[in-house]
């Protein structure tokens, strides 16, 4: 192995500006954060709880001693559920602004260890893009953060055409994550939501950001796809006779499955057959390393699992723990 750095591209951040922002103002709008000393904040959303926040999530100290235990080298920090697109645009805009601020004093803080990934009011692309300009100025900001949908609105809505275009001008990379996903009804025993519902919403949205033909009118725009782009990869071959045979997909010129390598897809697949079948199809040079710090649902060995992989080369590693990464947040 080389001396190159290992980069977690998908390391979730609550600062305490943002939720204390959350606890004072969204109610009305049906969020909540609740505050306990013992537990930790907990974010209520349409009166459903998530589990308390640990302090891994919020304080810095806390953070870097976990990277060094798990040999992680540096975060693109990144805001998860409940983001900010359920506020009103105005609050949208705080709420992202809080958030935003405090990336770049974690940045200021440690600035070998820590990076930003911008949150933007996407429920209002004029904020959106008056937030982009004002993050793109500042230090340790390297891309851009945003859901599977924006509420009831797909990623190929033309309404966001104008975020995207300062986004590729930037030469910054779209990280995307899930926070609503489809048909929660029939997910909501046993976990499903997060099992099957998260991989799915990146199926949906690649598909989306495909067949409406937002790759195709932004060439330089790049997407990363979570949890190893759900369920997208190995739908693909589906997805792609499908566009040979039916009507509705005819607009498209370009198969479905070459745009699979205008996608970038971390690594959290938690089996090293799917993480196979994965660089198979797109190239290592297209994965890169995530662990979703610092949930259940996380690697809390991420280097581990790579450097533990049977088929990969030492330069396969290198690309994968933070080489690719490195290219994509222009290290």
């Amino acid at each position: 192995m080389t001396d190159q750095l290992s980069i977690d591209i998908h390391a979730h951040f609550y600062p305490r500006s943002y939720l204390q922002l959350v606890a004072e103002e969204g109610s009305a709008f049906g969020v909540e954060c609740r505050f306990d000393d013992t537990k930790g904040p907990q974010i209520q959303l349409s009166g459903k709880g998530s589990a308390p926040l640990e302090d891994r999530f919020i304080e810095l100290e806390d953070r870097i001693q976990s990277m060094d235990e798990q040999q992680v080298d540096v975060h693109a920090l990144s805001l998860t559920a409940p983001m900010v697109y359920w506020a009103s645009p105005e609050l949208g805009l705080r709420l992202s602004q809080a958030y935003n601020d405090a990336c770049v004093e974690a940045h200021d803080a440690y600035p070998d260890r820590l990076l930003g990934l911008a949150m933007l009011p996407m429920q209002s692309p004029d904020l959106a893009v008056e937030e982009l300009e004002r993050v793109s100025k500042l230090p340790g900001i390297r891309g851009v953060y945003m859901a599977t949908r924006v509420e009831d609105k797909e990623l190929s809505d033309p309404d966001f055409f104008p975020v995207y275009e300062k986004i590729e001008d930037l030469g910054w990379t779209i990280f995307l994550h899930p926070v609503n996903v489809v048909d929660p009804q029939r997910l909501t025993k046993y976990y499903l939501t997060n099992f099957i519902g998260n991989p799915t919403e990146s199926a949906i949205a690649a598909s989306h950001l495909i067949f409406g033909e937002v790759l195709d009118r932004f060439p330089k725009l790049t997407v990363c796809l979570p949890h190893a782009g759900g369920t997208f990869p190995y739908l693909v071959g589906r997805i792609n006779h499908g566009w040979g045979v039916r009507d509705e997909c005819q607009h498209l010129k370009t198969p479905p499955i070459d745009y699979l390598r205008r996608f970038y897809y971390d690594t959290i697949t938690h089996a090293h057959p799917a993480l196979d079948f994965l660089m198979t199809l797109v190239g290592t040079d297209r994965v890169v390393l995530g662990s979703d710090f610092c949930f259940d649902m996380s690697y809390e060995q991420p280097v581990q699992f790579v450097k533990e992989h049977p088929n990969l080369s030492a330069e396969d590693q290198d690309l994968i723990l933070g080489g690719n990464a490195a290219r994509l947040l222009g290290l």
